[in-house]
């Protein structure tokens, strides 16, 4: 008998939910199951992350969208638009392909707030996951809609951060 997959959503202004999310891709990977995740916002190889996936070698699986880099400043281009949207597609299809046990949309709740993904699009993934896989949605902006079909919502808060002391982000610790 399978165990139910949740669906979780981390968000919020604070540090911490791709690291997070990365920390249950471990645990399902020391287990023997399989993860899938698509990094929305992020440019492939911009990142400590990207280096440390690879050490997990055939346990997880990581797909980058894009290469022009972060748009957290500008509105995207349609070609990233459609490639936001194959990546979505081809997820779904190895989400619905019985191999992996967790599925990760990284940023995926910033690729709504900032027009790369249409919500009705994101919403229709969500409803479509396979009872058995976990799946786990970060970003901040997360959508009251997104909140709704969450089995779990954790909302990363920020404290104190040394950027407000006009310390720069650390690579490796930061990014």
């Amino acid at each position: 008998m399978c165990k139910k997959g949740r669906i979780r959503v981390l968000t919020g202004e604070g540090k911490g939910k791709t690291t997070s999310a990365l920390g249950i891709a471990l645990q399902f990977a020391g287990v023997d199951k399989k993860v899938y995740m698509v990094q929305f916002i992020k440019r492939p190889d911009s990142s400590g992350e990207h280096f440390a996936v690879q050490a997990l070698g055939s346990w997880l699986t990581l797909k980058p969208v894009g290469t022009r880099g972060f748009i957290l400043k500008r509105k995207p281009a349609p070609e990233e638009k459609l490639e936001a949207r194959l990546a979505l597609d081809n997820c779904r299809e190895a989400m619905l392909s019985g191999e992996y046990g967790l599925v990760i949309l990284d940023e995926a709740n910033v690729a709504v707030h900032k027009e790369l993904l249409e919500l009705e699009v994101l919403l229709d993934f969500i409803k479509s996951k396979p009872e058995e896989v976990e799946l786990v949605i970060t970003g901040r902006y997360a959508h009251e809609d997104v909140i709704s079909l969450a089995d779990q919502v954790l909302e990363m808060r920020k404290c104190k951060h040394h950027y407000e002391t006009g310390h720069p982000a650390a690579r490796g610790v930061d990014f």
